[in-house]
């Protein structure tokens, strides 16, 4: 074959602009101005710092921006270039962008390394082509991409999971591979837990797998049982996937976390350690595109960086939104089964659909709820990973996409409905924990609303672009819905969400879809809508995020913490966690600052046991500078011995706050803009404390909502149910049903001797001070029944529902005051009411113990 001839050298152009007017077969004449204005600004100010933030909103062609300048840089400084994206789809779809839109030459890889074609492989590593893959490219135990030069990191702000997870142990007991070793932590951890936690870990308590229940063990207890812990780690993660990420953090347990959910336990670092992965510490150059800048540098706390140069949109473009939506908050008027009714009308009404689901589960019960629309093709993730054409061309078709925030792009005509389930504002247990073990959401602010943002920006992707958002779920609504969240969204948003939920305010459901047809007819009618929409856009602002400055401020002594925790550096991860506290001076922060008393105890402690005596007292200090900081928070009294957390608070205090805790978690889960569900458990109570055969269920539903460990068993012998808190509890004999005016000998004795059964039957129960009641009817009570009564309650049925009305009525004033987030100014307040109203576990024995059936009832 003939030698081939040296291609002509590219022409080196002296700014991406000009590169961009260059490439002839881009359909676009020119970038938009404010494409041009952040890549001048990034010329001028941040061509040679090693990390970068570049903010564009959704769908204002930041894709544009941040090819242009890799491809700008591979041809100017001889550069591999790098360009990451957080899935499959959005490599294919960056690509395709590239090529077909703004004709540039990009290479995608995606699936397997040994099936990268070789060609582009060489392409690649010759610096003559752009690589556009997946995180997970980057951020692996074994990189092929290990000699980027420039790292353009897109949807940055989503990038924690992606990140976080190289370094993150997830074990679900509810997968097979899981499961024996998921046992046998929890076997390890058992001494050194709660007999409550211990048994919602196991999955033998179930009520609070529903609201989101997560614990932390903390660093003491951690350091107890180290060597066990990492001996089974080593054992059953030797052949499961876990294998890769518990390598890089098992000789680093000390410096990482251990949380525990229901049936789950994830292990993993507050910060990514990406300063240890050599494919992207040594990268000369990280430019992180994002929606958001990350408010009180949430950026540096994702991606591990100390310290990242920001360029803000430009003056004016972020004061705009992209397209128009129309909000329909459907749980503010209908029931749930009319909710489905309708989401399948609007589905036949709009032809192609688009539905976010939170789990693979939530989406399998969409498939089969759509299901009933006739002739739909349904699509999941995988089926347009390749390519979305076959749902385009579809007339009737509906994508249900499981798991996702980010997502492939419906622009136009493609699809004008997009529903949204109830998307979760915590990715993992770690962000769980922050926000509602320590009362710090505040912290993950920027974080929630970008995600949320970025879901419902799914099918409006430029100016002329309109869609409706079908939004259905209690957390997401609540969130959308709430005045105080919303004043921190751009302007147009705000006023978009205040129109969808006063037209979701009262309606039936014929009203929904007569409104949407308003809407995407998009006539006269809907500028009608359209002109007060932007005029009320006009009248609002954006508020900053509230302690903003002094969470930017703390941000890299917080990644100088980390590093010195990985690196074994308890003396300097101390100083740091010390100088943290120096900057969190904000009442909101008193969460984040009990987190951070806890985190400065836990690096003194280590450092005692490398032999620094004094240190073990710093540990105490801090610790109890834990407790004080934010005593409505139960997890930081687990931080001390009993004997010394007691000198704070009372063990009466403790088991408050655990009461009030699972309490917000409770009436979070049943929803803070609409009464529906609440009404409807009320309702469910209510009735069945006037029904015998209902009556226990009805006792078991109440005792959840008032923030008890509840239970009930059918076996002989057993008592009837029980409430019980971290030391305390009642168990009942209700005899409700009575036919006769008096109490027998063995109803009696059986209810004398239930809390030796709880003791003996029921985990939770163990150890714990059981008080014994009787609800009934009766007066009087047979002779052989006294001997048996000296130390059981007695609660006249009747009064007992006197009783739960008045305690029913004490949740929903509290429920109407519960901000949408774990609040501890909320918890303070809900405290003081549960004392003054005596419904906390102490009062409710005390209360009761003044009315012995002894003496309560009369003999025959």
């Amino acid at each position: 074959m003939a030698f081939k001839r040296s291609k002509a050298r590219q022409d080196i152009f002296e700014n991406p602009i000009e590169l961009f007017r260059s490439f002839s077969k881009r359909k676009f004449p020119t970038e938009m101005p404010h494409q041009r204005t952040i890549i001048e600004t990034y010329m001028e100010q941040a061509l040679k710092k090693p990390d970068v933030a570049l903010q564009l909103p959704t769908g204002s062609g930041k894709t544009l921006v941040g090819a242009t300048i890799g491809e700008w840089r591979r041809r100017k400084f001889d550069e591999r270039v790098v360009y990451l994206c957080p899935t499959r789809q959005l490599v294919n779809q960056t690509v395709r962008q590239c090529r077909d839109h703004y004709g540039m030459d990009a290479l995608g890889f995606t699936g397997k390394k040994r099936e990268y074609a070789p060609g582009d492989v060489a392409e690649y590593r010759q610096g003559r082509k752009i690589a556009v893959t997946t995180y997970q490219s980057v951020f692996n135990v074994n990189p092929f991409f290990h000699d980027a030069d420039t790292i353009i990191i897109d949807d940055a702000h989503a990038a924690e999971n992606y990140i976080g997870n190289m370094w993150s142990v997830e074990i679900d007991a509810s997968e097979e591979a899981h499961r024996a070793l998921h046992q046998s932590l929890a076997n390890i951890l058992k001494p050194h837990i709660g007999r409550l936690d211990y048994s919602i870990l196991t999955g033998d308590v179930k009520s609070f797998a529903d609201t989101g229940w997560v614990e932390k063990i903390p660093s003491p207890v951690l350091s107890q049982i180290h060597d066990a812990f990492v001996e089974v780690c080593d054992e059953y993660t030797a052949e499961t996937n876990l294998r890769y990420p518990w390598n890089l953090i098992r000789d680093h347990l000390p410096a990482c976390h251990v949380y525990m959910s229901y049936r789950g336990f994830l292990i993993r670092p507050l910060i990514p350690p990406t300063w240890t992965l050599d494919a992207f510490e040594d990268a000369g150059h990280r430019i992180y595109m994002s929606a958001t800048l990350g408010e009180g540098g949430d950026l540096e706390r994702l991606t591990g960086r100390e310290n990242i140069y920001r360029l803000a949109a430009p003056e004016g473009h972020n004061l705009e939104t992209v397209g128009r939506r129309f909000f329909m908050f459907p749980g503010m008027s209908l029931q749930d089964e009319d909710i489905t009714d309708l989401r399948n009308s609007l589905i036949e009404k709009s032809g192609r659909a688009v539905i976010l689901t939170p789990s693979k589960k939530a989406a399998n019960q969409v498939v089969e709820e759509i299901n009933e629309v006739p002739n739909l093709s349904i699509f999941s993730a995988a089926d347009i990973e390749e390519s979305k054409d076959s749902f385009v061309k579809s007339e009737r078709a509906v994508a249900v996409m499981a798991g996702r925030y980010d997502g492939i792009d419906f622009p136009n005509d493609e699809c004008r409905l997009l529903c949204v389930e109830d998307l979760p504002k915590a990715a993992n247990l770690q962000e769980r924990f922050i926000a509602t073990k320590m009362g710090a959401e505040l912290l993950l602010n920027t974080r929630i609303q970008t995600r949320v943002l970025q879901a419902i920006g799914r099918c409006t992707r430029s100016l002329q672009d309109y869609s409706a958002i079908f939004i259905t779920g209690s957390e997401l609504q609540d969130y959308l819905s709430d005045k105080k969240k919303r004043a921190h969204l751009l302007p147009e948003f705000q006023a978009e969400l205040a129109f969808g939920v006063e037209q979701s305010l009262n309606v039936e459901l014929d009203d929904f879809l007569d409104n949407f047809d308003v809407f995407i007819e998009n006539g006269d009618d809907w500028r009608d809508v359209e002109t007060d929409i932007v005029t009320d856009t006009k009248s609002m602002h954006r508020k900053p995020f509230p302690a903003s400055e002094e969470l930017e401020a703390a941000v890299s002594l917080e990644v100088k913490y980390q590093k010195s925790l990985w690196a074994s550096d308890y003396d300097g991860a101390l100083k740091n966690a010390k100088a943290v506290l120096e900057q969190l001076k904000s009442p909101e922060l008193r969460g984040y600052r009990a987190l951070w008393h806890y985190l400065s105890g836990a690096a003194a402690l280590h450092l005692s046991r490398q032999g620094n005596t004094s240190a073990g007292g710093v540990a105490k200090d801090q610790f109890r500078a834990a407790i004080k900081a934010a005593n409505e928070l139960p997890w930081t009294s687990s931080l001390l011995l009993p004997d010394e957390v007691n000198e704070i608070l009372s063990a009466e205090d403790r088991e408050l706050s655990s009461q009030v805790e699972k309490i917000e978690a409770k009436l979070l889960s049943l929803g803070t803009t609409q009464d529906r569900k609440f009404s409807k458990l009320e309702k469910e109570i209510l009735e069945g404390l006037q029904d015998k055969d209902r009556f226990e269920q009805a006792q078991v539903e109440l005792g959840r909502l008032l923030g008890f460990s509840c239970g009930n068993s059918e076996t002989d012998a057993a008592p009837d149910p029980w409430w019980l808190c971290e030391g305390h509890g009642v168990v009942f004999e209700d005899y409700v049903g009575a036919e006769q005016d008096s109490l027998g000998a063995d109803k009696a004795r059986q209810a004398a001797s239930h809390p030796v059964w709880l003791e003996e039957k029921v985990e939770t129960a163990k150890g714990c001070d059981i008080m014994s009641i009787i609800v009934a009817p009766v007066t009087k009570a047979h002779d052989g029944a006294f001997p048996h009564l000296a130390n059981v309650g007695f609660w006249n049925v009747d009064e007992f529902r006197k009783w739960a009305v008045h305690a029913l009525g004490v949740m929903r004033e509290l429920k109407r005051t519960l901000p949408n987030g774990s609040d501890l100014a909320w918890r303070a307040q809900a405290a003081k009411v549960l004392v003054d109203e005596k419904l906390t576990m102490e009062l409710i024995r005390q209360v009761r113990s003044e009315t012995i059936a002894k003496d309560a009832l009369k003999p025959l």
